[in-house]
């Protein structure tokens, strides 16, 4: 199981915010510059920006990643533990706390990172070496299989759930009362805080006191954790913002906190956003959410049983063309019994035995019944289709094979779906069905205050991280009807006591449900059953905007591939300071579309269409790594290696430190013990540190890159190994370099033969964007194309204002990079390659220009060069490519002077 592209962009923010954290050693400073340097500083009076680190926990990273339902947050926080550990100190215990809200969720996190034929531990065994051990608290209270010495040679996950660890006990708190609060805690949790001899071994390891919770005895628990300093993941991190959550992660003394979240609160500290739109692209929900409003109760429950058979109909159809196994299931939300005719699950399940559907398929989940323990859902020997219950299912629950939510609410009652809205978007099996209903999902209302329904339910979208924007409506209820219900919601409310209904009347007005209008056989195929005309004209209409809101999704799909999202941009709205089109320029731009390489395929999508925009990745799909040469200089390694800890600077404070470690220090401890075991062991765990630490190259696959350095390894003499492992750091900046020529030079081969056989080509499609988002502005330079433009360097600014105010240049644009939000990229066998300048002459010529001063990064300006030099050839006659150096170009580029002359004739 491999990251989502949005998911590899979470772990490369995270580690490009550690990489802050190492430079500047001030948790407050690394994320105030990190967000600085992406969107701009803050501005506490407009509100623009992001707002400055807020410290909830003292001493500890305390960080926040943003993911919408169904974004994969534990296969991301699984990532971003080796992404965390990489940049510590390697000898800093690899020690997670995983904090969790509800006991459903504990277990079923437990189950995931423990079962080695699940994706997220075997993730887990790639990145960590398959050293790696999950615990609950039981496991640790016991002393089963915990100690240091085990602690210390791998990763070990403690998931535990957030009322384990709450207390009133503070580690600024230096009452002796604190034992007689140890008493009032729940008897079983009070453990975590109490004298432990099968924890006495961690003791004699203690260097000091100073970690120690007061009056707590140093064998607790919760004071080995402390000891540990240790990584906390904290899910759905919403749950835990009082000041008891608060005291409870202070408790842990934390070196890192990672909050995963749908909706992060006030106070905390975002490094990474996951828009929903990039969900959607990556077929992991089922939306736009399609809402019906039906007259009441009865035609709810008719409505959600026949599009559950169409649905379930089309499902078949899939499975016998080769597609997966899918049986929809229909989540009926019964009313909680505050009154005698309310539709409680009781009575929701007693209509559907009474309609014939079959017992087996109807299973009940309130706060006191569960029949859905112990049944596997997504099974094909699993009957179920129809789930009832109120809001048990609210949180940590998933099942994708949940498509319709009908309330079953009175008309005049609130509907309120948010609290469950979220269980029926997972998409199965996180890939588009073949049809475009079986991608969408579904919620069924009887409701006269239907304004206030839809509000539910995007409160319930927002609470899942998505928005407003993320459902459709179809009201079907008379407005008369909605009138009388009203009306008659508003008479028993000012006159009560003219109200009370007589028995003839409680039959008449109630909203009970009424079987003889339900034409539902369960014996029935859908393609046999003959629905009356008013039930077809319900599913058609469902079924008309479902094929039109699948359409919308498509080309809002396509639309990214134009105008990639920056995702912190999207995501921060109006915190962000933008720049429009300037008036006079706009008609300049009305036309403008500039070409980029596309690439046949195989598929194609809704449209019919058998292209895509070309991407790097696609290159490089069966570049084959372990079998490239292995010859490499390592003669200009550096002898300097960095170690991230914290370093203690009083006996309360504690800053993140990076400290030189000298190769003796490495000696002792390390290379003994590997040079003590067979030349086949010591290679592997050598490559296992050396891939440990450079992390992510995607697309080549952790598996190519280990193999590839085991060779490099596998010829060296003893002494280099040695070497290798005292200076883990400066080879692994060799062996990326190499990596990473190796590939572009395959992929670049391969470009040209496709281009040569005209699998790849350009395609005109690129457009300005409306509006720009600079992180920093430049100096005021005549003839931009937008209000204001990005900052530039000095010889930037030359090309800009010799160049692009010349009398032939209609416009010219800074054109932003990938970190800015939506600039022009040539795509190809270079990974996005951003030009710095967009200019257009007046006689119609688009001009991309990279400006290199007289300084070159080398093969890389060179490969830079070649490819803008192919995408002019390929571009046509009205798009020109320039790399200009003030004076030295490089073969294929010109000098400044040389490039006013040529532009000047354009």
């Amino acid at each position: 199981m491999e990251l989502k592209s949005y998911q590899r962009k979470v772990i490369e923010n995270l580690q490009s915010y550690l990489e802050y954290v190492e430079k500047y050693q001030n948790l407050p400073k690394a994320f105030n510059q990190y967000w600085e340097d992406k969107i701009g500083a803050y501005n506490p009076l407009d509100g623009t920006g992001m707002e400055p680190y807020k410290n909830n926990v003292p001493n500890a990273a305390h960080i926040c990643i943003k993911v919408p339902t169904a974004g994969g947050k534990t296969f991301i926080a699984v990532n971003a533990l080796h992404t965390i550990f990489s940049a510590f100190n390697p000898h800093h215990p690899k020690v997670v706390i995983w904090l969790v809200p509800w006991s459903n969720l504990l277990q079923q996190t437990v189950n995931a990172l423990s079962n080695p034929e699940h994706p997220y531990r075997q993730k887990l065994n790639a990145l960590f070496n398959h050293r790696v051990q999950v615990y609950q608290k039981e496991d640790l209270l016991q002393g089963a299989n915990f100690n240091p010495s085990v602690v210390k040679e791998q990763l070990s996950i403690v998931v535990m759930s957030y009322a384990s660890l709450k207390t009133k006990i503070n580690s600024d708190n230096q009452d002796a009362n604190n034992e007689e609060l140890v008493k009032k805690i729940n008897k079983n949790d009070r453990k975590v805080y109490q004298e432990n001899g099968q924890l006495e071994s961690f003791v004699a390891h203690y260097k000091n006191d100073r970690h120690l919770l007061s009056n707590i005895d140093p064998t607790a628990l919760i004071n080995v954790f402390r000891y540990f300093n240790p990584v906390v993941v904290l899910d759905e991190s919403h749950n835990a913002e009082s000041d008891l959550s608060v005291d409870m992660l202070k408790n842990l003394n934390p070196s890192l906190i990672l909050d995963l979240t749908a909706t992060p609160k006030n106070n905390s500290n975002i490094v990474s956003f996951v828009p929903a739109i990039e969900l959607k692209k990556e077929n992991m929900v089922k939306l736009p959410v399609i809402v019906y409003n039906s007259y009441d109760k009865t035609e709810v429950i008719n409505n959600a049983l026949h599009l559950q058979r169409k649905l379930e109909s089309l499902a078949k159809n899939q499975e016998a063309n080769g597609g997966k196994y899918i049986r929809p299931i229909v989540l009926f939300q019964a009313e909680p019994k505050t009154k005698d005719d309310n539709t409680t699950f009781e009575k929701v399940k007693e209509q559907l035995l009474k309609l014939g559907i079959p017992e087996q398929q109807i299973k009940i989940k309130t706060a006191s019944i569960d029949e859905l323990k112990g049944i596997n859902l997504m099974s094909k020997n699993c009957e179920v289709r129809y789930i009832i219950t109120i809001n048990a299912l609210k949180e940590g629950w998933d099942c994708p094979f949940a498509y319709i939510l009908a309330s079953l609410a009175d008309k005049s009652s609130r509907v309120d779906v948010e609290q469950i809205l979220g269980r029926v978007l997972r998409q199965p099996y996180v890939q588009k069905h073949q049809n475009y209903q079986l991608n969408l999902s579904y919620v069924l209302t009887a409701s006269v205050r239907f304004n206030e329904t839809l509000q539910s339910i995007v409160k319930g979208l927002q609470e899942s991280g998505f928005s407003e924007k993320d459902y459709r409506k179809i009201d079907t209820m008379p407005e008369e009807a909605k009138t009388i219900e009203t009306e008659k919601a508003f008479q028993s409310v000012l006159f009560p006591e003219q109200n009370e209904p007589t028995k003839t009347e409680t039959v008449n007005e109630s909203e009970e449900i009424d079987l003889t209008r339900i034409s539902f056989n369960p014996n029935e195929e859908e393609n046999t059953h003959s629905a009356t005309e008013e039930e077809n004209e319900v599913l058609k209409t469902i079924d008309a905007i479902s094929k039109e809101q699948a359409e919308q999704m498509e080309f809002q799909i396509k639309q990214l591939e134009k105008e990639p999202i920056n995702e912190n941009i999207e995501e921060m709205g109006d915190r962000v300071k933008r720049y429009k089109i300037v008036n006079s320029k706009k008609e300049a731009i009305k036309d403008v579309s500039i070409p980029q390489f596309f690439i046949q395929t195989k598929g194609s999508d809704l449209f019919g269409t058998s292209e895509v925009l070309l991407n790097r990745e696609s290159l490089l799909k069966d570049f084959k790594l372990s079998t490239e040469d292995i010859k490499i200089d390592f003669e200009k390694i550096s002898a300097e290696l960095y170690k991230v800890d914290l370093e203690q600077i009083t006996n309360e404070d504690y800053r993140p430190s990076f400290t030189k470690i000298e190769e003796n220090s490495i000696k002792d401890d390390v290379i003994k013990y590997i040079f003590s075991q067979p030349k086949d062991k010591q290679i592997k765990d050598i490559t296992h540190q050396i891939v440990n630490i450079i992390g992510n190259m995607y697309p080549i696959a952790d598996q190519e890159i280990k193999k590839y350095i085991s060779r490099v390894l596998d010829a060296m003499e003893d002494e280099q190994l040695r070497d290798v492992i005292a200076r883990k750091e400066s080879y692994k900046k060799i062996f990326k370099h190499k990596i990473g020529q190796l590939a572009s030079n395959y992929a670049e081969v391969l470009f040209n033969d496709m281009l040569k056989s005209k699998r790849i080509y350009t395609k005109s499609q690129w457009v300005f964007s409306k509006e720009i988002v600079p992180k920093d502005i430049s100096s005021n330079i005549a003839n931009s194309l937008y209000e204001k433009e990005g900052s530039m360097n000095n010889f930037e600014e030359k090309v800009a204002m010799e160049i692009g105010t010349s009398e032939n240049i209609l416009f010219w644009h800074r054109n932003l990079d990938k970190g800015n939000g939506k600039g022009f990229f040539i795509n190809g066998f270079k990974s996005r390659y951003y030009p710095d300048f967009i200019m257009k002459t007046k006689s119609g010529k688009i001009i991309l220009i990279e400006a290199k001063g007289d300084y070159l990064d080398g093969s890389d300006s060179e490969a830079k060069c070649r490819l803008g030099t192919e995408w002019e050839r390929q571009a046509g006659q009205d798009f020109v490519y320039m790399m200009i150096f003030e004076n030295k170009p490089i073969k294929g580029a010109y000098t400044l002077e040389k490039a006013k002359e040529l532009i000047k004739g354009m």
